[in-house]
C-alpha cells in the first residue's frame, strides 16, 4: 500500500457548490482506481492524502498536478504504508474554513520552507488521522 500527502492552494476561492462538484468527481474517479483518502480545505488551501496501489496513487497525483484549479503543490509524503488510514472513504472531506485549527494554519504558513516543514511529519499524520 502506498500514500501521498500534499499541500496546494486554490487559484481562486471555491464556492460550496464547486467543492461539492469536486468531491463527487473525485469520489467517482477514486472508486474506479481503488484510491481512498482525505481532503481538508481551509481558506483556499488543500491538504490531501491519497492512498492505494503505488501506480494508481502516482498516476492520480500526476493528474492532480495538472489541474488548473490550484497551484503551489508541495508533496509532504510519498511512501509505502503498512495499511490504509482512510480505507472506508473514497474521499473523506472536511471544510475547516469556519473553524480555527492552529496546527493546520501553522502547516500552511510554513509551506514556503521545506526546513520548517521538516518538523511537521508526525503532526501532519496525527492531524489528518483526527478526522477518522
Amino acid at each position: 500500500m502506498h500514500h501521498l500527502i500534499y499541500l496546494s492552494s486554490a487559484k481562486g476561492a471555491l464556492s460550496a457548490q464547486e467543492l461539492q462538484d469536486l468531491l463527487v468527481q473525485s469520489r467517482h474517479n477514486n472508486e474506479q482506481l481503488g484510491i481512498t483518502g482525505l481532503l481538508l480545505y481551509k481558506d483556499g488551501n488543500f491538504l490531501q492524502a491519497i492512498e492505494g496501489e503505488k501506480e494508481a496513487v502516482e498516476a492520480l497525483y500526476a493528474k492532480i498536478a495538472l489541474d488548473h484549479r490550484h497551484h503551489g503543490l508541495l508533496v509532504l509524503f510519498n511512501e509505502e504504508i503498512p495499511e490504509r488510514d482512510f480505507a472506508s472513504w473514497t474521499m473523506g472531506f472536511r471544510d475547516l474554513s469556519s473553524r480555527p485549527f492552529a496546527g493546520f494554519d501553522a502547516i500552511l504558513n510554513s509551506r514556503d520552507s521545506t526546513e520548517a516543514l521538516a518538523d511537521y511529519p508526525p503532526k501532519i499524520r496525527a492531524f489528518m488521522r483526527a478526522f477518522l
